[in-house]
């Protein structure tokens, strides 16, 4: 669950990471993989600071970055929150949070919360308000029963937000066996008692869902 499979090469590994992956999705040339997760150029189709700012997350909020990688989110969105809002960012690599952390410092933000989960599908500490999972979705084993534990976390009207590549070839991105189709994921989601609260089309090569739980009838 490791830094959003921020993938920018087809043909890499799990979620366009590239390089061997250990039994978690580690990568195990951590260069190579932050080289292409901090590629400048990322930022013209990842559009952060729209996701970001389409989340509508106001000062004092709290959100949740699960597979926060070295922080490319989690200090947009603390600066989202602001000081009195917090950040929980997960990842399941120790390499990632400590530089998840050394990020933070450099970036001078004080309310990020990294949150080490070495077996995967960890759950922020406290209810949000918004949940980001970007190009991530792929390595939960159990797809329908994470996002039913990370709903079990928001608040009310909180919503989980998912990100991930369009299927078929993209000129960014990871091969087609580790993408999750919008298709697959909102067939996951409704098992997981979630439904569409919005979708929006400005990412060039990826979906944008945000989910809500299901009302009851």
């Amino acid at each position: 669950m490791s830094g959003h499979g921020e993938g920018h090469e087809r043909g890499a590994g799990p979620g366009g990471h590239g390089e061997g992956r250990d039994r978690h999705g580690n990568p195990e040339n951590l260069d190579a993989y932050l080289a292409r997760l901090e590629d400048p150029s990322r930022v013209e189709w990842q559009k952060p600071d729209e996701v970001v700012s389409a989340l509508g997350l106001r000062p004092g909020d709290v959100a949740c970055d699960a597979g926060a990688g070295p922080g490319y989110f989690a200090i947009r969105l603390a600066r989202a929150v602001g000081p009195t809002g917090r950040v929980h960012a997960i990842d399941v690599d120790a390499r990632m949070i400590a530089l998840l952390e050394q990020r933070a410092r450099e970036a001078g933000v004080t309310n990020v919360r990294p949150l080490h989960a070495p077996e995967g599908e960890g759950l922020p500490p406290e209810p949000c308000d918004a949940i980001l999972v970007v190009n991530t979705f792929h390595h939960f084993p159990d797809g329908p029963g994470y996002l039913r534990r990370l709903a079990d976390r928001l608040k009310p009207g909180g919503r989980i937000v998912n990100v991930d590549f369009h299927a078929g070839e993209l000129p960014v991105g990871p091969p087609a066996d580790h993408k999750v189709s919008r298709e697959a994921f909102l067939s996951a989601a409704a098992a997981a008692g979630l439904e569409v609260a919005e979708e929006r089309s400005f990412l060039p090569y990826q979906y944008f869902l945000a989910m809500r739980p299901r009302a009851a009838p």
